[in-house]
């Protein structure tokens, strides 16, 4: 059996962290159903509000209002377990973001898509713990000497998202590239892993405390959970495992297409958001390919995106995706989505990894 995984006052008895999948994929039915299960859930922030009537005149105060009811929905249903979000740096209005979580009792704020540098400020006074994603030991030590330097905090936790995640990734497109190519070995980035835990067993022996650490990023079952916490992670960070779940918020149409994908579906893509990103290859991408410009009214969603040049509304077409309109829109996944081959609950998905 596996350790609990223990954040501060917070334990979750299965050593799981259900990542956060924006647009409407992770809200509060599948966080408050892994919460539940006695893993950690996550509702992603990214563009929450959609489904509300204002989104189309006011996303900001759609999506702001929609974190405090997924945030109580999913806490309703995970009958005390541990509920979180995920925000990303590169959020417009990051800071309002993050506020209304803390404010609506959210247990845990995971940030990545940039460094969250002024994250502690954001949350200070609160219980809400805070976790950083970080792809590199560097990123994560500006991040924590930043914290410890300016507001006297260490993370509660510590997710490091290797090259095999869904969504916006943090690496070079030439290295992805090399990866899938096998120009660099599968498990290139093992050796990066190792470094970011032995730099933070060396933050908690200079600070006599505990920072636990998961790893995510292509992780699918127990096999690929013991792999890292042989290398001394607490826990792992699982999200395309668990699109194909009776209770992921996304329409049956989305799950569908992570059941169908084949390993050859699986492309890099070129963000607005300015990061390399991994999707499954559809009628909307190859359009994109094609130098088709795909742009609507702009949602205001990342501070990077120019409305102006880029080729397609990453909202729209994250929105499109979970509604159902999968050959319309943006459906990101993980590395290994090949390996989903039906759907399940996610009571399942969590007894695979206990």
């Amino acid at each position: 059996m596996n350790k609990p995984l223990q954040i501060g006052d917070l334990t979750a008895p299965i050593p799981v962290i259900q990542g956060g999948m924006g647009v409407g994929i992770s809200l509060s039915g599948l966080a408050g159903a892994v919460a539940k299960a006695g893993g950690i859930g996550i509702i992603s922030t990214a563009q929450i509000g959609f489904r509300k009537e204002e989104y189309s005149t006011d996303p900001l105060a759609a999506n702001l209002e929609a974190i405090g009811e997924e945030i109580g929905k999913a806490k309703a249903v995970a009958e005390g377990g541990i509920v979180g979000v995920n925000i990303m740096v590169a959020t417009t209005d990051y800071e309002l973001y993050v506020k209304a979580a803390v404010e609506a009792g959210a247990d845990l704020v995971v940030s990545g898509a940039g460094l969250p540098m002024n994250l502690p400020e954001l949350t200070a006074g609160s219980r809400t713990k805070i976790a950083p994603i970080v792809s590199s030991k560097k990123a994560a030590s500006v991040i924590i000497r930043q914290w410890q330097r300016k507001y006297h905090r260490l993370p509660d936790l510590v997710v490091i998202e290797g090259p095999y995640a869904g969504g916006h990734l943090g690496f070079d497109k030439d290295y992805l590239e090399k990866l899938i190519s096998r120009e660099i070995p599968e498990d290139d980035f093992d050796r990066e892993v190792q470094d970011i835990i032995s730099y933070v067993r060396e933050v908690e022996a200079e600070h006599q405390t505990k920072i636990p650490v998961v790893v995510g990023g292509g992780i699918f079952d127990r096999q690929d959970m013991e792999h890292y916490m042989a290398m001394g992670a607490h826990g792992v960070q699982v999200a395309t495992r668990f699109v194909a779940t009776y209770e992921c918020d996304a329409d049956e149409r989305y799950k569908q297409a992570y059941v169908d994908a084949t390993a050859e579906d699986i492309v890099l893509v070129k963000s607005p958001v300015g990061m390399p990103g991994r999707a499954i290859r559809n009628e909307f991408m190859k359009r994109v390919e094609a130098g088709e410009r795909l742009m609507g009214p702009c949602r205001h969603c990342v501070k990077t995106c120019k409305p102006a040049t880029t080729p397609y509304c990453i909202s729209q077409a994250l929105i499109n995706a979970a509604l159902g309109k999968v050959e319309e829109g943006l459906i990101f996944c993980g590395g290994h989505v090949d390996r989903v081959k039906e759907i399940v609950s996610v009571e399942d998905v969590m007894r695979s990894f206990a």
